[in-house]
């Protein structure tokens, strides 16, 4: 089952958009990173000029670099293209799996609470009411609620993210594993509302 989580962890900043890379896109889909490649050939009409991006040489190293995950496309000869949301809406009308309608509901969800959120801590700073500071304080902390503790199945690993957004900014990594590290991230997002919402971050 794929997270809304799992999607946000995907999601890098390119050319100023969030995009999803192909092969992280296959990731998500459970499918080779040519199927989703071969799913955009075969359906030009779908993809206008601009839905898909194409690295240049120098994004591409950049990505190896910054990414531990795309050190496999350290001696790709082929750059990697990546989706912007437009895009990525494209491609879930092409791939009916029951698998891919989840995935997709999955990336929906993510960009449109990940906008939802921006638009919010961009409002706070031009109210001048207390309560309705307080009221999109509050929200931006269910927000940040949503999409950090969408938790994903036990496995060893960690993720660090970090969400640049108007007033907010913060890196916050999450431990996949026991009971205990599960509810210690519960513990760690509640405190995180709680200094969002008194407005001391």
């Amino acid at each position: 089952m794929t997270t809304i989580l799992e999607v946000e962890n995907r999601i890098i900043t390119l050319r100023d958009q969030q995009v999803i890379l192909d092969s992280d896109v296959a990731d998500l889909y459970g499918v080779e990173t040519k199927r989703i490649n071969e799913a955009v050939s075969n359906n030009p009409d779908k993809f206008p000029k601009g839905y898909i991006l194409e690295l240049s040489d120098n994004e591409k190293i950049e990505l190896v670099e910054n990414f531990d995950r795309f050190n496999r496309q350290k001696h790709s000869t082929s750059l990697p293209k990546a989706f912007i949301e437009k895009g990525l809406y494209m491609l879930a009308t092409i791939l009916k799996s029951p698998k891919a309608v989840q995935t997709t509901i999955a990336i929906v969800e993510a960009y449109a609470k990940l906008k939802e959120l921006s638009r919010v801590m961009a409002e706070i700073p031009q109210k001048t009411d207390s309560v309705e500071q307080k009221t999109l304080l509050q929200r931006g902390g269910q927000l940040i609620d949503d999409l950090m503790t969408d938790v994903l199945p036990v496995q060893s690993s960690e993720t660090s993210f970090e969400l640049n957004l108007a007033m907010l900014k913060f890196k916050h990594s999450v431990k996949r594993g026991t009971d205990e590290e599960i509810e210690k991230l519960r513990e760690e997002n509640a405190e995180l509302k709680r200094k969002l919402e008194d407005n001391k971050i």
